[in-house]
């Protein structure tokens, strides 16, 4: 297969960095940074600690209490600060409810772009990415890179990305996904993989295979425009099974760098063509590469 050759498709300007100064969103900030470099946008980044709530401390006390957390929003502004030196940036500690300020810095910078990192976990059979995570990728407008817990972030993922699986359903939200899968691959100079997963049906069984198996592969390699072959020339691939498991299998197979999935907006209730939320959140949290759920 053919490496992409660099010619933009899309444009980044300003990218919004959601951080908790967790581990995770440390992680988070290498790609904030990265992504910042190669579209040369200017990265908003943001803090947004929970209202102080002094509880029993005695009312005499709260001025000095006030004073301390004034001082420690002082030096988490003067981190992010110096984290993003590198980029055109702003850095933003503030007080209240997170998906307030990040809807609220969406809309007033123009925001295109999110970055956050996610503590995805297992329990009672369900997937948790946390609040903030789960409310950043439903209700934003823009698309989302998250960083999940299984990432780990070295030189070689932080600053090369050259190998990209793009994850299709063929609905809408997968041709726009599409798009940002060919332009970072263009600006990577990437690999591109392309995966359809076929469920079987109750019975376990695929209903005329070969002719389904054939439809897949013409509406994958519509998904690449007359243009972009002149350039890329993409891995198409089918599998059979759950769809979050079989596109990590090919991932991890694969040794992908990103993941792109595209997502129904939040307002729209599961159908098919989509890729349900749930299956989003089983790849966020499985994936060993950051994945970029764009909205359709």
């Amino acid at each position: 297969m053919k490496a992409c050759e660099t010619k933009s498709c899309i444009s980044l300007q300003n990218i919004l960095y959601a951080t908790d100064f967790s581990p995770i969103a440390e992680n988070a900030s290498f790609y904030a940074l990265e992504f910042a470099r190669i579209y040369k946008a200017k990265v908003f980044a943001l803090h947004v600690r929970p209202i102080e709530v002094y509880g029993m401390a005695p009312p005499e006390s709260w001025p000095a209490l006030r004073e301390g957390a004034d001082a420690q929003a002082k030096e988490q502004a003067e981190y992010l600060a110096k984290r993003f030196s590198g980029v055109s940036h702003e850095a933003i500690v503030a007080e209240g409810d997170i998906w307030e300020f990040v809807r609220e810095h969406i809309e007033k910078d123009h925001i295109d772009f999110i970055v956050m990192g996610t503590h995805g976990r297992k329990g009672l059979g369900k997937i948790f990415l946390g609040s903030v995570a789960e409310s950043v990728l439903r209700r934003a407008s823009c698309p989302v890179l998250t960083i999940g817990p299984l990432v780990r972030v070295g030189p070689e993922r932080t600053v090369a990305m050259k190998h990209i699986l793009l994850a299709t359903s063929f609905s809408r939200a997968s041709e726009v996904a599409a798009a940002y899968a060919l332009s970072l691959a263009q600006e990577n100079q990437a690999l591109l993989d392309i995966v359809h997963v076929i469920e079987p049906q109750k019975n376990g069984k695929v209903a005329q295979p070969s002719v389904l198996t054939a439809g897949c592969m013409e509406r994958m390699r519509a998904l690449i425009s007359p243009e972009a072959e002149l350039w890329c020339e993409p891995n198409t691939i089918i599998e059979v099974g759950e769809p979050a498991q079989q596109i990590l299998n090919v991932a991890k197979a694969r040794r992908a760098d990103l993941i792109v999935l595209g997502v129904k907006a939040a307002e729209v209730m599961p159908g098919v063509g989509h890729v349900p939320w749930a299956t989003a959140h089983k790849i966020i949290a499985g994936a060993e590469c950051p994945v970029l759920t764009v909205r359709g």
